[in-house]
Order: structure tokens, then C-alpha cells, then sequence
């Protein structure tokens, strides 16, 4: 029992656990105990947020709250103070001291190996927070290793963006530390998204429990969608196929690797969006409303629409906090091309410190600039509906960059990069067509199934969820225990991470 309330990295409380589940019911028992009390609610959730988070990353939790306290008292400095320059200090120092943090653990090794290729040096990186658990709580972790703290990411833009919107004066600094504390850990979206803007969901913390029916039947069915599109769609692609041949593309030919490359296509989107699916009806059960990450990506006409589609709150936090402050579109149109570059690759820098990463936010970069350029030329009105035949070719010719691009997202290196565009360009060898297709019948069939699921349009998904939502609670829960017979039936032994935990 015990064992439960302590860390362990090889068994991380997150949505696809069991034990989760099993908490998580405990959280709704108590949850009927408190919500009437908002103050007691919120802290509440708070407690089980950080033990959550304690449960994910062990000792990494001193360093979210740090950044709570550091962020709560800028965001107070900045709201009271009157002198300008002062308030551009504090929201200076805000920042700075955020992107240190998460530059310290995700960027040092990056950096180290620049310097010592530059100068010859031999700079080996010190784990900072596992020295002081190591001294402190006498803990025996290795200090020569950094590990990247999950989530850290994801709350540090959330963080960030709180005390720019009162610097902005859009928003007052909540009342409390504990109720901005409850803001940064509320433990659905923390550790892998949707980032949350305070100007969301600070209000919701002082208002009373609401739940409609109609609202618990819709959480249910997107913690359900959510768990297929992870369990039943995303591993088992990963697993049985895409992993295989992204781990050893020379092995396979020009054809397979070019499945693999559809396959992860849309194994990244189940994934990530089955994780936020999740967090949006575990967040829904307990009366707070977080907005849609994904609205059918692969369905875009042209790469300006995809990422108005795709990770919606990342995409939307890199337009007001950094394309804007960059000067958006307020200097001619080369400048905001020129924006639009750079937005990208510190968007693709953000998911990792690697050329791979940053290769692929700089295609996206400009091929959103291009896509500018094009509708600034042509003086095309964005706004005006396009044909049919339009949207099937502009879809299509936006699905299969989209798909290129994820090539150097998904490969460990770039050497692998290298070996799939190799394979597809100078082996792919059609004549095994039939053969491979015989051998991952299963596989290809659920990378179809789901691409056709996807392109659904959202009226008739929307009628589909309405006809679940208004189903009696008797049938709803029928269908809830086959769908959690089914998955548990086709889940792996070993644990499957969400890919956004990485980032």
C-alpha cells in the first residue's frame, strides 16, 4: 500500500493506468464531499494535482512549485506596480527566469556539445535537482544525468502567459498563492496539455460546481474516444508497426517505410489528441471546462488552416506571445513572413534541442509564409469558401507534407531521416505490394479506418456524440464496460508513454 504513495519512474500514475482510474474514483467519492465548498474543492484537487504530478516525476515536483511561487509574486509585483519600467522588469524577470529553468533541462546538453565542439572542451552537465535530493533527502539519484521533468513545457508557457496577460493588463492576479497554484497543477492538462490561459480558467476557481447531464454524458465520451484513439489505435500502430520499421528502415523497403510515415501520421494525432480527449472529460466530471486542442487537422485545405486545427492552444500561444511581440504583420509583409520563420523554429526548438526539430518547425515556417506570400499575391480572401475540388487538393498536398514533415519529428536521428527517404525514393520496390500488404493486413487496415474516421465531416461526428450523450445512463454505461473489455483485451504488458511526455 505503501508503495503506492511513493515514486516510481517505471510506473507513473498516467491516464492509461489502471491505478489512475482507480484513484481518480476515490477523487470523485471525496469530490462529492467538497465541491459545494469552493474553497474546499480547489484545495482538494490542488493536493491530489501535485501528488499527481509527485507520482509522475518524483522530486521534479519542488520545481513546479517553485515556479508557482516565483510566478505568483511576479504577476502581484507586476499588477501593483505604477512606474513602467519596473513593470517591464518584473515581467522581464518572469520570463527570464522561466525559460532558464526549462532551457537548464532541456537544452543544456544541446548546448554543452556546441561549446565543446567549438572550443575543445570536455563540459559534462550536473543534474542540479538531484544533487540537492541527494543532500537534502538523501537520495542516491544520478547527478550526471538530466532528465527532462514531464510537463515542464507545458506549465512553464502556461505560467508565462499569466503574468504577460496582467503585464497586459487582461487579467488580475488571483487572490491567493493557492489558488494560482491550483491554476499551474490542475492535474489533467499538466503534464501534457492543452496549455490553459488563466484568462480561461482563473474565473471557473471562484464559481460554483455545474455539470448538466448532457455535459456528463460528453465527458464520458471523450475520455472513451480518448482511451480508444491511445489503446486500440496509437500503440498498437506504434507497436506493430511504425516502430519497427523508424528503429531500421534499411531492413524495409521503400513501400513500407512510406506506410510507417502515414502511420505515424496519424499515430501522433490519436495519441496527442486521445491525451487531451482524456483531459477535457476528466476536467468536464469535475465542473471545469477546458478548451478543444484538435478539430480533425487532416481535414486542412492548406498549412495556415492545419495549424488552426493542430494543437490549437500551443499554436494560439506562439501567435500572442511571440509571433505578435515579434511584430506580427505590422511591418510589411516581408517582416511578417520573416515572423512567421521564426515563430516555427522556436515553435519546432520548443519540442526539442535538435537539428531534426528544428528542421521541422523551419519547413513549417516556411511553407506558412509561402502560404502567405500566396494568398497576399493572388489576393485571395481567406475568409471566402472554397470548392470542392479544391479542398480535396489542397487537403491532399497539405496531408502529405504534413506527413514528410513528421518524418523528422519521429526519427531518432538524422541519419534515420536519411535511411527513409533513401528506402522510399530508391527501393521502394511496388512489386512487394501484395506481400506486404498480406503482412500487415491488420495494421494497414486500422491506418485506413482511422484516416477515414478522421475525414468524417464534424457535423455527422457531432450528430454521433449527441445521439451517445442522449442515450439512457444504463446503456451509456453498457457501452463504457465493452469499450474497457476491448481495450483492456488489446493493451500491451508494457506501458506506452503519451509522445507529448517527451516535450
Amino acid at each position: 500500500m505503501f508503495s503506492f504513495f511513493s515514486y516510481s519512474e517505471n510506473n507513473p500514475l498516467i491516464f492509461t493506468n489502471a491505478q489512475f482510474w482507480l484513484f481518480f474514483g476515490l477523487v470523485l467519492l471525496f469530490f462529492q464531499f467538497s465541491y459545494t465548498q469552493k474553497t474546499l474543492r480547489n484545495i482538494f484537487l490542488l493536493l491530489f494535482s501535485l501528488f499527481f504530478y509527485y507520482k509522475s516525476s518524483g522530486f521534479f515536483v519542488s520545481l513546479l512549485l517553485f515556479t508557482t511561487g516565483w510566478d505568483y509574486l511576479m504577476g502581484k509585483l507586476i499588477y501593483k506596480e505604477q512606474k513602467d519600467s519596473l513593470r517591464k522588469l518584473y515581467v522581464a524577470l518572469c520570463v527570464i527566469v522561466n525559460l532558464t529553468i526549462l532551457g537548464y533541462f532541456k537544452y543544456t546538453y544541446f548546448l554543452a556539445d556546441i561549446i565543446n565542439s567549438l572550443s575543445g572542451s570536455e563540459l559534462h552537465p550536473v543534474n542540479i535537482v538531484s544533487l540537492a535530493a541527494n543532500q537534502w533527502f538523501g537520495q542516491q539519484f544520478d547527478i550526471h544525468k538530466i532528465f527532462l521533468p514531464v510537463g515542464v513545457s507545458f506549465y512553464t508557457f502556461q505560467s508565462i502567459s499569466y503574468c504577460v496577460d496582467i503585464y497586459r493588463k487582461e487579467i488580475y492576479p488571483v487572490d491567493n498563492i493557492l489558488d494560482y497554484a491550483f491554476f499551474v497543477s490542475f492535474f489533467p492538462q499538466l503534464v501534457a496539455g492543452p496549455i490553459v490561459r488563466a484568462s480561461d480558467f482563473i474565473p471557473q476557481i471562484y464559481r460554483r460546481f455545474e455539470l448538466s447531464q448532457y455535459e456528463f454524458g460528453h465527458a464520458v465520451w471523450l475520455i472513451l474516444v480518448g482511451l480508444t484513439k491511445k489503446i486500440l489505435i496509437s500503440d498498437y500502430i506504434s507497436i506493430n508497426f511504425v516502430d519497427r520499421v523508424f528503429d531500421s528502415p534499411l531492413v524495409y523497403s521503400g513501400l513500407e517505410n512510406l506506410l510507417a510515415v502515414y502511420g505515424y501520421t496519424i499515430q501522433i494525432y490519436c495519441d496527442f489528441s486521445g491525451y487531451t480527449d482524456i483531459a477535457i472529460g476528466v476536467a468536464l466530471l469535475m465542473g471545469f471546462r477546458l478548451n478543444r486542442n484538435f478539430d480533425s487537422p487532416y481535414q486542412s485545405a492548406n498549412i495556415t488552416e492545419f495549424w488552426r486545427r493542430w494543437h490549437i492552444s500551443l499554436s494560439s500561444w506562439l501567435r500572442d506571445y511571440l509571433y505578435i511581440p515579434l511584430g506580427g504583420n505590422r511591418h510589411g509583409k516581408a517582416r511578417a513572413y520573416l515572423n512567421q520563420l521564426i515563430t516555427m523554429l522556436l515553435g519546432g526548438l520548443w519540442h526539442g534541442a535538435h537539428l531534426r526539430f528544428i528542421i521541422w518547425g523551419a519547413l513549417h515556417g516556411m511553407a506558412l509564409a509561402a502560404h502567405k506570400f500566396y494568398t497576399d499575391i493572388f489576393k485571395i480572401d481567406r475568409k471566402k469558401p472554397v470548392t470542392t475540388l479544391q479542398r480535396l487538393a489542397g487537403g491532399f498536398i497539405t496531408l502529405h507534407f504534413v506527413a514528410f514533415c513528421w518524418i523528422f519529428f519521429r526519427a531518432a536521428d538524422m541519419e534515420i531521416v536519411g535511411q527513409v527517404l533513401s528506402q522510399i525514393a530508391f527501393s521502394f520496390k511496388p512489386e512487394l505490394a501484395g506481400q506486404i500488404f498480406s503482412s500487415y493486413k491488420v495494421v494497414l487496415l486500422m491506418i485506413l479506418v482511422t484516416f477515414l474516421i478522421h475525414w468524417i465531416p464534424r457535423s455527422s461526428k457531432d450528430k454521433l456524440i449527441h445521439y451517445f450523450v442522449i442515450t439512457p445512463m444504463p446503456l451509456k454505461a453498457v457501452v463504457a464496460a465493452l469499450v474497457v473489455l476491448v481495450l483492456y483485451q488489446v493493451k500491451t504488458a508494457e506501458l506506452q508513454p503519451f509522445i507529448y511526455f517527451q516535450f
